[in-house]
């Protein structure tokens, strides 16, 4: 006789080994065969197969869709031009996310390490909301890419809210699994053991937000103000629907109730929003004071000071990481590119052949590892790494960049036309590289080719306002072929984007006694 496993059992062991689809398929049979025990369990709420079955396909539903609400935050264009929460418009320097910053930290400067769009220091891992910069004007703001992968800006209903709302229809074809509009929220909120994956199921596989946050209210109420796992729950319906201040409130009534890493980890999360970097960190100071350690924490640290402009601080609390978890990706890569630009190539290269003994394999480890090789004097290894990084690109984008940085290499060596030939296949796969624009500008100019050059330096600074080089050169051009005007407006543009920059500051003042003796 052969025996059979209990099927609420297999399902709940398909859960387990996060194998949803099957386990919801073998909740959808359960259901299927007692209705009526359904409907009972529905109705009168008794403890039956039925309801555990329900349960469990709520939550595998939620499994299949769920994002972590901690690291995912994208700020889109309605919140970056019409921010109703800044408290003033011009903030002190040092206190705020939204200004470009200076070199305030200890960290290199625009000379030599690269800047973002909104006014960052490239860093060595890419993650969400690092452009947290306030763009200058709308039309700098739709130029800004959503994220390195996509040229898409962020708009204020970003497509992985929308993809949450038609969840639904992908994971159950016949329709919805739950009838939202029908559920009565009262009865349901007054049972623990399904209010809270209910919740799960609204907030991350529907994305209601109005319903989900109605049941955690009336949830929070049935449990008398004193559950901490439902305030944080309010908070973070509170925080998705814009309403920073009331999610404020609610984390910090969870933490009196009970101290939890991930409400720490919300609540500076709001901070930011909020534009308060330095509430932010004595937040997470004061987490780490019940919690000791705690590598998320110190993380949440490292990335403030990072997006600040403090790379050293940013550095010092990334070891601090490392020595609590050695396998860290984002620590080893960030630490790895600050030797890199603070010329230590040779000690960042030992970074990245860790990540590269821990299997990260891809990309932009390679392409890294290639450019540490060869500032570093290993010239056997640099060609063959890129070859690598060009085997396993992903994207036009990561082509172009490979193809950008073999160029350098190129012309470090004094292949000039090979130089020439790599940049103009990084046009190829990326139009609007703006470096790729600059660097041939230069060879062009170097052929005699004094029009192309002007319109190269052009284009790249029309594509990257951000970067002083493009202005820098252009004013240089402008100022030899004796269009005075034109380099001061240029030299005036590079000032801007980088006002330390001692050759800019001479050549504005070798204009302006130009411009005086006339």
């Amino acid at each position: 006789m052969e025996v059979t496993m209990d099927p609420l059992f297999l399902a709940w062991s398909y859960f387990r080994r996060r194998k949803f689809q099957q386990c919801s398929e073998i909740c959808t049979k359960i259901l299927q065969d007692s209705p009526y025990d359904q409907l009972i369990t529905f109705v009168k709420f008794k403890p039956c197969v039925s309801q555990a079955a329900w349960s469990l396909k709520t939550s595998a539903f939620t499994e299949m869709v769920y994002v972590d609400e901690v690291d995912v935050d994208q700020e889109g264009i309605a919140e970056m031009m019409l921010d109703e929460s800044s408290i003033a418009q011009v903030a002190r320097p040092g206190t705020s996310l939204r200004l470009p910053s200076t070199s305030q930290g200890g960290g290199p400067s625009p000379a030599v390490r690269p800047m973002t769009q909104s006014g960052r220091p490239i860093t060595g891992f890419v993650r969400p909301s690092t452009q947290s910069g306030r763009p200058g004007t709308m039309e700098q703001a739709i130029k800004t890419p959503r994220t390195t992968s996509t040229a898409r800006p962020v708009t204020g209903s970003t497509g992985r809210f929308i993809r949450l709302g038609t969840a639904s229809m992908l994971t159950n074809p016949e329709g919805p699994f739950i009838n939202l509009s029908r559920l009565n929220l009262a009865k349901y909120s007054q049972k623990p053991s399904l209010s809270r994956t209910l919740f799960e199921y609204i907030f991350h596989h529907e994305n209601d937000i109005k319903n989900a946050l109605d049941l955690a209210a009336q949830a929070t109420e049935h449990a008398q103000f004193k559950d901490w796992w439902w305030k944080v729950q309010l908070g973070k319906c509170y925080y998705r629907l814009g309403l920073y201040r009331e999610a404020e409130k609610q984390f910090r009534s969870a933490l009196n109730h009970q101290e939890m890493v991930d409400t720490y980890l919300y609540l500076a999360k709001v901070y930011q929003r909020l534009d308060q970097p330095i509430t932010s960190l004595n937040l997470f100071k004061q987490g780490l004071d019940h919690f000791p350690g705690e590598v998320t924490l110190l993380t949440g640290i490292a990335r403030i000071h990072e997006e600040m402009n403090n790379i050293s601080s940013a550095t010092e609390y990334y070891k601090e990481v490392l020595k609590q978890d050695n396998t860290h990706v984002e620590a080893i890569a960030c630490i790895g590119s600050n030797h890199f630009y603070t010329d230590q190539p040779e000690i960042a290269l030992r970074f990245y052949r860790r990540l590269l003994q821990m299997g990260v394999y891809n990309c932009q480890l390679y392409n890294n590892l290639g450019l540490c090789c060869f500032y570093a004097q290993q010239y056997d290894m640099t060609l063959s790494s890129f070859e690598r990084s060009l085997s396993l690109v992903s994207s036009d984008e990561e082509q172009a960049d490979v193809w950008y940085n073999i160029g350098h290499v190129a012309m470090g060596i004094g292949e000039l036309t090979l130089a020439y030939q790599c940049f103009k296949l990084t046009l190829t796969f990326n139009n609007d590289h703006a470096e790729a624009y600059n660097n041939l500008a230069v060879l062009e100019l170097r052929k005699g080719h004094i029009e192309q050059s002007k319109a190269f330096l052009q284009t790249a600074a029309s594509l990257a306002p951000h970067m002083y080089e493009p202005h820098f050169n252009l004013s240089i051009l402008c100022e030899k072929i004796g269009d005075l005007q034109s380099s001061y407006t240029a030299a005036q543009r590079s000032e801007d984007a980088f006002p330390e920059h001692v050759d800019t500051q001479q050549l504005l003042k070798q204009l302006r006694q130009h411009f005086a003796v006339l």
